[in-house]
């Protein structure tokens, strides 16, 4: 390799720590000081695109899933509400593997076990659920490591398929029925505070 191609894949890592720490640090704004439910994905997407962003298709999911649950969330600050009813997504794996052969992504897979078990030392979720079926095992063993015990519920990928985004909806709305309802006051459009593009022009939506 040349001294120009060395430096381009330098420069190449170097931009993708700086978009990982970035996303990083914007989830982290986002987690709640009690953790009830800790989604677990594989890992952010090549794209670009992340939850935490407002811009994926897992995030579109989880949101009709809540709103299905709960309908006055449909006109609030989605990820505002769900950090507030005590939730908090995070990835098995530090950095993109979607576009990587399957060898070197299971790899990334089994290095990440030990972060996420770190992850569940530290806060201690009452339930975890796996956004992707293909990394239960990996999400299990993380549990085993971090002594965790509690329920733990493996939904299939919801971005793909219509069918997989339906039966995301079904499975995870009953569950936050019954896990969530003691947060929901928590949401301030449940007291009739404006969402944010209301606020910000000083219009307030009428009450209807």
């Amino acid at each position: 390799m040349n001294c120009s191609a060395d430096g381009n894949v330098k420069r190449a890592a170097q931009a993708e720590r700086k978009i990982t720490f970035s996303k990083e640090r914007l989830r982290r704004r986002h987690r709640p000081r009690r953790v009830i439910i800790l989604f677990v994905g594989e890992a952010p997407p090549a794209s670009g695109r992340f939850f935490y962003q407002a811009d994926s298709g897992l995030y579109r999911a989880i949101r009709e899933a809540f709103v299905e649950a709960f309908p006055v969330l449909r006109e609030s600050p989605f990820l505002a509400s769900f950090r507030k009813m005590g939730c908090y997504l995070v990835d098995l794996c530090g950095s993109p593997v979607d576009r990587w052969n399957p060898g070197r992504r299971e790899k990334a897979r089994r290095d990440g076990e030990t972060r996420l078990s770190n992850t569940l030392k530290q806060l201690r979720p009452e339930i975890v659920v796996t956004v992707v079926r293909s990394i239960a095992d990996n999400v299990e063993r993380s549990q085993g490591k971090a002594r965790w015990s509690g329920l733990h519920i493996k939904l299939p990928y919801p971005g793909r398929w219509h069918h997989h985004r339906i039966v995301f909806v079904r499975a995870l709305a009953p569950l936050l029925r019954k896990n969530c309802r003691r947060n929901i006051t928590r949401i301030g459009v449940e007291h009739n505070e404006p969402p944010l593009s209301h606020r910000a022009t000083g219009k307030v939506k009428p009450t209807p």
